[in-house]
C-alpha cells in the first residue's frame, strides 16, 4: 500500500524499542493498534494511526495458535476505544540482521487478511546507535507494506515520508528511557502467561 501514510504515537514507539532492548539477544515481537483515516475525498493519501503497541513475546515466535490467543484478546481490549490491531512489529535476534524473517512475513500475511494496509515494523539497530550522536531524527523502524504481488516491501528512500512520529521529540524522549534502563519495566504476554499479575497492557510504563 505505498499510497497510504503511516503514523506513529510516541508511546507506542518507545514501547516497541524498549521490548527489544530489554531483549537484545532475542528476537521480539508485538502488535500495533489504531485506525485508519481516510482521506475523505482530499488530496491526502489515507493514513493509518498507531495509537498503541502491545509487546507479545520473546520465545514464542511464529506459532500462530499463541499469535490467536493473544489476538483475540488484543482485540476485546481495544474494541471499546476504536481501535484495532493494524500491524506488527518485530526485532531480529542478531543485530547486524536487517532482514524480514519468515516468521515476520508469515504474521504479517495473517494481519494483511482483515487489514490490508497493515504495516510490518522492523527495528534498525543501525538507526538506534546512531540516535545518541544527534544523526538519527527518523523513526529507529524500517516500514515494510505488503503490494499486490503478495511481498513485503521495504519503503526504502521514501520510509522516512511515508512513516513518522506523532511527537517531533520522539527519538529525545527515547533516549532518555534508554539512559534510565526503562526497559527492565516492559511486560509482554510472555511475561503475563508465567505469572498472570505482570500486565501486559503496561499501565505505569511512562507514570
Amino acid at each position: 500500500m505505498a499510497d497510504c501514510r503511516y503514523q506513529i504515537s510516541q508511546g507506542a514507539y518507545i514501547k516497541l524499542v524498549l521490548h527489544a532492548l530489554k531483549h537484545r539477544s532475542l528476537s521480539v515481537n508485538g502488535l500495533l493498534l489504531g485506525r485508519l483515516i481516510e482521506n475523505d475525498g482530499g488530496a491526502a493519501a489515507p493514513a493509518v494511526q498507531i495509537s498503541d503497541a502491545v509487546p507479545l513475546s520473546h520465545s514464542q515466535i511464529g506459532i500462530l495458535p499463541y499469535l490467536e490467543l493473544a489476538l483475540i484478546q488484543v482485540e476485546e481490549h481495544f474494541a471499546s476505544e476504536g481501535l484495532g490491531v493494524v500491524g506488527y512489529y518485530h526485532a531480529n535476534e542478531r543485530h547486524d540482521d536487517a532482514e524480514l524473517s519468515n516468521a515476520a512475513r508469515k504474521i504479517g500475511d495473517h494481519i494483511f487478511r482483515y487489514f490490508p494496509q497493515a504495516a510490518l515494523l522492523l527495528l534498525d539497530s543501525k538507526k538506534l546507535q546512531d540516535l545518541p550522536t544527534g544523526k538519527g531524527r527518523d523513526p529507529v523502524v524500517r516500514l515494510f507494506t505488503r503490494d499486490s504481488s503478495r511481498s513485503w516491501r521495504s519503503a526504502g528512500s521514501q520510509g522516512s515520508a511515508q512513516l513518522t512520529t506523532k511527537e517531533p521529540s520522539a527519538n529525545a524522549v527515547l533516549l532518555d528511557y534508554i539512559s534510565t534502563e526503562k526497559w527492565t519495566e516492559i511486560v509482554d504476554f510472555d511475561d503475563h502467561l508465567d505469572d498472570i499479575s505482570k500486565d501486559w497492557l503496561n499501565p505505569n510504563l511512562f507514570k
